[in-house]
């Protein structure tokens, strides 16, 4: 019933940026949070950041004040801004949709995901 569509990974050097985005077919974000994950070659999924309906944010240490997530005023798209990229950012990265209004990191509270888009960080 909910498809998420990711763009704008590609290949960028380290010290870089990139700019994702993510947006629902047939249906809004409204009410809901919505949040960026990401898994590495051999790892597990880890989170990123996410944002809450009203626009509260939460994100993973390793990319707080690198990264910033938000979302247009019609709930139409999320994007995750990348600075300062690293290698160790590498991964394929997903946009998460929850069933919950409150932004959170916690993978089980989101039902519904993207196909993942590969970001490749270059040293």
């Amino acid at each position: 019933q909910v498809q998420l569509q990711e763009a704008g990974g590609g290949l960028v050097q380290a010290g870089g940026s990139l700019r994702l985005s993510c947006t629902a077919s047939r249906r809004t974000f409204s009410n809901n949070a919505m949040g960026w994950f990401r898994q590495a070659a051999g790892q597990d999924r880890e989170f990123v950041a996410a944002i809450g309906w009203k626009g509260g944010t939460t994100y993973a240490d390793s990319v707080n004040g690198r990264f910033t997530i938000s979302r247009d005023s019609a709930g139409s798209a999320v994007y995750l801004q990348m600075n300062s990229l690293k290698p160790e950012d590498t991964a394929v990265y997903y946009c998460a949709g929850a069933r919950t209004p409150v932004a959170t990191s916690q993978a089980e509270l989101y039902h519904y995901w993207g196909q993942g888009t590969q970001v490749t960080v270059s040293s």
